[in-house]
């Protein structure tokens, strides 16, 4: 079954709303929210459109839609093809209803929470996949689940981690390259005044007296 629902913007990963899950719930899956979080920071318009990261004893399922992830929480024993499309008639409503304001630059998190209540009546119709009505969903349905992509969570934040510490790492070379190239330009010319700023000085100051002597006599 659908455990719990969080619908996120794209560009910055703000939450736009969520199911209200009961305390019990809110336990459980606080582990697997985080997670649901970490994967919106990742998001982009290049994107996968729809995908299951498997973690634990769950699936976190997203669809992508007008630059919105719609993300549930399901049991793996759940089917991949009403988790899909429970999440497309979240997506429909949630764009008939908020289309016009999901880009605003001062939108606060959860600015459209009130989408709970379409959430919920939803997620109740899809509770039990054995029902005639999700019976016939699978069997009408004609969207090829075996091509959407399945990630596993793990492998998926160690690589995102693995590739921020390695953009990490390439700054902090690049600002230390060039303080080095900065210090050896600093130590080259205080060597070369040390190995001739003093004669120098003495040739300079031998013409400038020639020059002053010849100009004056």
């Amino acid at each position: 079954m659908v455990k719990s629902t969080i619908i996120a913007r794209v560009v910055d990963g703000l939450p736009l709303a969520a199911s209200m899950d009961d305390e019990q719930a809110e336990s459980e899956l606080a582990g697997y929210k985080s997670q649901a979080k970490a994967i919106f920071k990742k998001l982009n318009s290049q994107s996968e459109p729809m995908c299951s990261i498997e973690s634990g004893p769950y699936y976190l399922h997203y669809l992508l839609d007008q630059g919105v992830c719609y993300l549930c929480i399901c049991d793996k024993s759940f089917p991949r093809k009403l988790a899909f499309n429970y999440l497309d008639e979240l997506a429909k409503e949630f764009y008939m209803s908020y289309g016009s304001e999901i880009e605003r630059a001062n939108l606060r998190p959860y600015a459209f929470i009130k989408f709970d209540t379409f959430i919920q009546k939803t997620k109740r119709i899809y509770e039990d996949s054995r029902t005639q009505q999700n019976l016939s969903k699978l069997n009408e349905d004609l969207r090829d689940v075996t091509q959407i992509m399945t990630k596993n969570m793990e492998d998926l934040l160690w690589r995102g981690g693995s590739l921020d510490r390695m953009n990490a790492l390439s700054d902090r070379l690049r600002d230390h390259s060039e303080k080095y190239r900065k210090d050896a330009r600093r130590l080259n010319l205080e060597a070369l005044y040390r190995k001739y700023g003093i004669p120098a000085a003495i040739i300079l100051g031998f013409l400038l007296i020639l020059y002053l002597r010849f100009k004056v006599f």
